[in-house]
């Protein structure tokens, strides 16, 4: 999938999109149990250009991992999760990110980063931050939340960054 060919999904696919620093995973910390309380099954997606590490050394999966298995399954009665060990760097699309989903345990799948690409985002803006509104190049922003909404010309719809609520309520209107 290229950047601008629209997205497949059979659940909706709404993503936050603003500069390193703004709050994102703050918001979405809140924002999922409102969702939940609503009756809307929520499943995230997020990008990250960093390093990182799920399991845990010394564990079995872990050891299974570094005698070379390229994929392990770790699945119990609670959770399951593949670790995928790739022999390049090769980042997924947010197409491909999807896929990985199980698309039919969930309502609404929230996606923080891939911010470039051409599907509906709340942007998240904080003027004393000093950057750009993403929304004066991104059409597919649906909305900007912010703590300084006198400080922003829009004619998009603008939420109060501070009341996730208010937020998770704009949401269940864009859903229905």
């Amino acid at each position: 999938m290229n950047q601008h060919e629209p997205l497949s999904s059979p659940s909706p696919v709404l993503g936050l999109a603003a500069f390193s620093g703004v709050g994102k995973t703050t918001l979405l910390r809140a924002l999922i149990p409102l969702l939940q309380q609503r009756g809307v099954m929520v499943a995230v997606i997020k990008q990250t250009h960093h390093h990182f590490e799920i399991d845990t050394p010394g564990k079995d999966s872990y050891q299974l991992r570094m005698a070379g298995a390229r994929e392990v399954l770790l699945t119990s009665p609670y959770r399951d999760t593949v670790i995928t060990e790739k022999a390049e760097e090769r980042p997924l699309s947010l197409q491909q990110s999807l896929q990985k989903l199980d698309l039919t345990a969930c309502d609404l799948i929230l996606v923080e980063g891939f911010r470039q690409q051409p599907f509906p985002k709340i942007e998240l803006h904080r003027p004393e931050l000093n950057h750009p509104l993403l929304s004066t190049d991104d059409r597919s922003i649906i909305a900007i939340a912010t703590d300084s909404p006198q400080q922003i010309t829009t004619t998009l719809p603008r939420l109060p960054l501070s009341q996730p609520s208010t937020i998770c309520d704009f949401i269940l209107l864009w859903l229905d």
